[in-house]
């Protein structure tokens, strides 16, 4: 097995992008009161996080069917370490209150694109 430091930086030695961000899965603690009377300090957490330029992308999962919403979410970081990472993460209202627990790894990009349209007469956004 190779070590994440040596993978990544083969992977640049061969042209990869080899972007570093932070995956935060977030699973409910099985209390939906909880998660819902935490939600809106943890918007307000994400937009100052999005503000600082600390989030990449965030947001609700399904079940594993793809039809049911179970109050669990996704969360990119982009951060310096994988220990700002997680004081981003314990820092997470949802996090610190209890209502929901995380899982935290490293993401290395490398492939993949993504487009961007913005309309500004109609001020609409469109990422694909």
């Amino acid at each position: 097995m190779l070590s994440w430091q040596t993978y990544k930086s083969l992977a640049k030695q061969r042209g990869a992008l080899a972007l570093e961000l932070y995956i935060v899965e977030s699973t409910g603690s099985g209390d939906g009161e909880a998660i819902r009377d935490t939600l809106p300090a943890h918007l307000e957490y994400q937009r100052q996080l999005e503000r600082l330029g600390q989030l990449a992308l965030a947001g609700p999962v399904s079940d594993l069917s793809g039809e049911e919403m179970q109050g669990n979410g996704m969360i990119i970081y982009r951060a310096q370490s994988l220990e700002q990472a997680r004081a981003l993460a314990d820092g997470d209202p949802m996090h610190s209150t209890g209502a929901r627990n995380y899982t935290l790894r490293r993401w290395l990009i490398n492939e993949g694109s993504l487009s961007l349209n913005v309309t500004l007469s109609d001020q609409r956004v469109d990422l694909r």
